[in-house]
Order: structure tokens, then C-alpha cells, then sequence
């Protein structure tokens, strides 16, 4: 059955992180538990990492759409996914952000996945049951967190990402989606076509695309902290107001109204602070920041 029902009340949803001395370069984990049983209909609005969404919910569970169809159970987004929205009758559910380069490392398909919505059986195989079958025995949020830490950790190296590449993803992320291709060429010694080619192949998104994801994914933030659209195309570097608009439409199919809207959103201070500088390093170097 498709997601159907209002958002979320986020008063009814317990919402936990890891604490600060676990958390996982380029991997960002969040618990959501509703105290409340109740039906959930939610936008899932695009992000600059691959999402992978593990139910653990005992009956019922987890329900999605996208690109026209419906599907029930944990799944993983990539990057770009589209219109994508999900809920059903949830009581527990763990949300893992992948930056592209993890994504590459553990689960070897950030390219792959670009655009994309598949179940998480799809990426990890039966992999994917006995996850949910211990994350949903665990006694405690913390030991969610790190059984999911573990077998990240223990995943056999997938693909590793260009040192290149990588430089340039973190470039853009810090640039907010400013930074000129050319410049980030320049950085890492190579030609623009190679880099874009190089970053396409590696992380499923031109240098130039990514840009506007991480642009867009700054604008939702402080369209949704109350910021007027104006206000937020000129802080942005956006043309315009149709320009803001113009991306969230592409990138959500949604208008800059309905993202400053949008329930997931609205708790993203709570369920993804910002993380410890440095952070803890896992056992392998492949996995950067996101």
C-alpha cells in the first residue's frame, strides 16, 4: 500500500542520535521511533547523500513511492532520487545518510544508484534481513547505532573514490555549491574534462549537478528556518526567484512554499547535528567525509 495520512507529529516521535564520540566520517545515522502508533505521509526531500531507510517496525512497516511505484520495506535512495515519499504505519525506523564517497566505499554503488529508489535487498542481498533482523532485536538506540556502525565498517571495500574526486565533493560541500568547476579543476591538477568525467563515473553526478544539489539542499534549509524565497535566491547565488524555483521544482517537484513545509525538514537540527570536529575514523581510510 502506497504511504497515505498526514505528516508526522513530531511530538509523538522519539529521535535519536549517536553520541558525538561515535559518529562515523561521511555517515550520519538517525532513530526514529513513534511513541504513538499512527499512519505517516511524508516528502522526502532530496539531499547530498545516498539514504539508506531500514525499517524496524515488528508489523505493517514502512511504505514507498516513487517514480510511479509503490513499494513496502527498507529501501535506498541515491543521490537525485526524485519525487519520493514515504511512511506508513512506522513504529521504528533507522535513516542512514551515505556522502557519495562512503557510498562508494561500503556499498559500491554510488554511481549506480544515482536517480534511483530500490529496496535495500536490492543493494545488500540477504545482507539486507539479517541487518533488520538484529537492529530490530537491539535493547537501545546506542546499540542500533553501533551494530550499524560494525557492519559498515566490516564491508568489504567496495570502490575506492579518486583522491581527486573526492577533494572536489568536499569543495563543493564546503563551498555550499559555489565553487566553479574550473576552479576545482585547477585544485586537483587536472583538465575540467577530466574531472568531470572522473566524478560522473565515481559518484554518479557531474561536478556541476552536484553543485546544484548542494546549493538546493542550503536553500530548502533556510527556506524552512523562515527565510523569504528572495531573501534565499540572492543568499544562495541564484539568478533570481524563479531560478530558486526552478531548482526546487527539479529537484523535488515541489514548490519553495511546500519545501518550507516539509515535516522531515523541520527536524533536521535535532536528527542530524552538526558532527564533532575531528571526527572518530573507521578502521578504513576509504571512507572520507561525505
Amino acid at each position: 500500500m502506497p504511504p497515505t495520512g498526514p505528516p508526522p507529529d513530531w511530538t509523538r516521535v522519539e529521535i535519536a542520535v549517536p553520541r558525538p564520540a561515535d559518529r562515523l566520517p561521511g555517515i550520519a545515522m538517525a532513530g526514529f521511533r513513534q511513541r504513538v502508533p499512527a499512519v505517516a505521509d511524508i516528502a522526502m526531500v532530496a539531499h547530498p547523500s545516498v539514504t539508506l531507510l531500514v525499517d524496524l517496525s515488528e508489523t505493517d512497516g514502512l511504505a514507498y513511492r516513487a517514480h510511479g511505484r509503490h513499494r513496502q520495506g527498507s529501501f535506498v535512495a541515491g543521490l537525485l532520487p526524485g519525487e519520493l515519499r514515504a511512511g506508513g504505519r512506522v513504529g521504528a525506523c533507522l535513516q542512514i545518510r551515505l556522502g557519495p564517497v562512503a557510498a562508494a566505499a561500503v556499498l559500491g554503488a554510488a554511481a549506480e544508484l544515482s536517480g534511483t529508489v530500490v529496496s535495500l535487498e536490492d543493494v545488500w542481498g540477504r545482507d539486507a534481513g539479517r541487518a533488520e533482523d538484529r537492529l530490530r532485536a537491539a535493547a537501545s538506540w546506542d546499540e542500533r547505532f553501533a551494530i550499524a556502525a560494525e557492519m559498515l565498517a566490516r564491508r568489504p571495500e567496495a570502490r575506492r573514490v579518486d583522491p581527486e574526486v573526492a577533494h572536489a565533493w568536499r569543495r563543493t560541500l564546503a563551498g555550499r555549491g559555489r565553487t566553479r568547476v574550473d576552479g576545482l579543476a585547477d585544485e586537483v591538477g587536472w583538465t575540467r574534462k577530466r574531472l568531470w568525467s572522473r566524478f560522473r563515473s565515481q559518484l554518479g553526478i557531474t561536478p556541476k549537478r552536484a553543485a546544484r544539489l548542494v546549493r538546493f539542499d542550503h536553500a530548502a534549509h533556510l527556506l524552512v528556518a523562515g527565510h523569504a524565497a528572495t531573501d534565499v535566491a540572492a543568499r544562495c547565488g541564484y539568478v533570481d526567484q524563479s531560478h530558486l524555483h526552478r531548482d526546487v521544482k527539479t529537484f523535488t517537484g515541489l514548490t519553495p512554499a511546500a519545501v518550507a513545509r516539509a515535516p522531515w525538514l523541520a527536524i533536521d537540527d535535532v536528527a542530524w547535528p552538526a558532527p564533532p570536529h575531528p571526527p572518530r575514523s573507521l578502521s578504513r581510510s576509504v571512507i572520507g567525509p561525505r
